[in-house]
């Protein structure tokens, strides 16, 4: 699957730029490309990227009867992933 690519500019002090470039010749990988995986793993929740035709057993399913207590404002803001979790399946 081609995605698009936004071209963009990156400022860098030299010393940080040799030393990304050393360690993505060391890694096998355009100097691009191993940015593009670093800024991928940092900016990432830490959730596993299912493949497609990834099924939820009926089990897990029937999961879905309970309801949670909603979280507080506050313990949104505090928690990043709490708060993906609630906005993508905790409402109802």
């Amino acid at each position: 699957m081609e995605t698009t690519r936004i071209q963009t500019v990156l400022r860098l002090e030299p010393e940080l730029l040799e030393r990304v470039k050393r360690r993505a010749r060391k890694e096998k990988k355009s100097f691009n490309r191993y940015v593009e995986l670093l800024l991928e793993r940092e900016t990432s929740l830490c959730f596993p990227k299912l493949p497609e035709d990834f099924t939820i057993s009926e089990e897990v399913l029937g999961l879905r009867q309970f309801r949670l207590e909603e979280p507080s404002a506050e313990e949104l803001a505090a928690d990043p992933k709490l708060a993906y979790l609630w906005e993508k399946y905790g409402k109802k």
